[in-house]
């Protein structure tokens, strides 16, 4: 029986209390901390937890009996809390964005690796039936060889989003929707698709003006083999309508499912292949549904990875990889120049000081109310 702590008591933790309750022969909570411990008995109650409630995660550093920490506080803590966990010998899953530099990045891997304990990253829109089945079918190799993806990370958020005190500012929240909303797709296009070899980027801020991070992006990576994708991530769209489509050389297949496949005329012109169609459709199908979805999926990952010795799916390597593209982007369009992959240490972006400093700064934000009333968040559409 795993024990385990939740770190931070906003929103999002109630993903993370919902899923551990999921499998109760495999693991208990057992303690809650929240700067405001109110906040933490809230939850405990609501969840009916007997647990014990804290206000600083270091008075929980010494518990022996804790074995699994969930890091569910702004990104501007996680690698604090997270180092300081893995030095404290306890197995870490983080919610996204992992970090808010690369340098702190690098800083929490270090941590995994010298204290040989697990370090995962929350991306739990992997963990949902249409993405698992489109990853499968991406890897028949059916399409061809992929030419094009387009990513489209649409959200749609209020004026007063912002309002709340650590969002809006690239020191607490280390950007806005490219980072917080769309590294969720991000983090998908890449395990699907591998990273690029250089990004070009621009990005504004449209219909926020108290927040200095941008609401809308729109990047183009570019590959080795020529291939090329284009990411949009924002959050002014209303309906947030999500999507990846990839087009290969011989089909097109996407979240929402969709299959087209198309072959040349003598004149070059395009004629439908119903073969190529059918032979991906079948194979889409006969794949099977994965038994538990969102963040009760990646949960169940790390219990499996921490009960039976193997590797997580998304560990701290990957969720670097995924902050690494979005840095890209981030210097493409502040910068107006196009960025080669892999960043190095030299990046204006490697640290948050230089994203501080070199980031595009919208706006002054000049409203930071502590909490909202309303808890009530959406964590992305179903893909269907």
């Amino acid at each position: 029986m795993l024990k385990v702590a939740i770190i931070g008591a906003g929103a999002i933790s109630s993903a993370h209390m919902e899923a551990y309750l999921q499998f109760p022969e495999r693991c208990q909570i057992v303690a809650l901390c929240d700067i405001y411990p109110v906040k933490a008995e809230k939850k405990a109650k609501e969840f009916n937890l007997d647990v014990a409630i804290y206000d600083d995660h270091t008075k929980m550093l010494e518990r022996e009996d804790i074995d699994l920490v969930s890091v569910c506080t702004p990104p501007y803590t996680h690698s604090e809390i997270t180092i300081n966990f893995l030095d404290s010998g306890k197995n870490v899953l983080v919610e996204k964005p992992m970090a808010s530099s690369l340098e702190e990045c690098d800083a929490m891997n270090a941590a995994a690796e010298r204290n040989h304990k697990m370090l995962s990253v929350i991306s739990q829109n992997r963990f949902r039936t249409p993405m698992m089945k489109l990853k499968r079918v991406l890897d028949t190799k059916l399409m061809g060889p992929i030419v094009h993806t387009q990513v489209d990370s649409y959200w749609w958020r209020g004026h007063s989003y912002y309002d709340l005190w650590w969002r809006g500012t690239w020191e607490k929240e280390g950007g806005g929707c490219t980072l917080n909303h769309a590294v969720h797709h991000i983090d998908i296009f890449k395990w699907m698709n591998g990273m690029p070899s250089e990004v070009t980027a621009v990005m504004s801020n449209t219909s926020h003006d108290n927040a200095e991070v941008e609401d809308i992006s729109i990047a183009i990576c570019r590959y080795n083999d020529g291939s090329l994708a284009q990411i949009t991530s924002s959050v002014i769209h209303h309906g947030e309508e999500q999507q990846l489509i990839f087009q290969g050389k011989n089909a097109r297949v996407s979240v929402p499912w969709k299959v087209k496949a198309s072959k040349s005329k003598g004149n070059g012109f395009p004629e439908e292949d119903p073969e190529l169609e059918e032979k991906i459709q079948h194979y889409y199908e006969e794949l099977e549904e994965v038994q538990y979805e969102g963040h009760t999926g990646q949960i169940d990952d790390v219990l499996t990875a921490l009960e039976h010795g193997i590797p997580v799916l998304i560990d701290g390597k990957q969720g670097r990889q995924t902050l690494e593209l979005i840095s890209a982007i981030y210097e493409s369009a502040s910068t107006g120049k196009t960025i080669k992959l892999p960043l190095t240490k030299e990046s204006l972006f490697y640290t948050m000081e230089g994203t501080q400093k070199n980031a595009i700064h919208f706006y002054e934000k000049k409203t930071a109310i502590e909490n909202f009333e309303d808890n009530d968040i959406t964590v992305g559409g179903k893909y269907e």
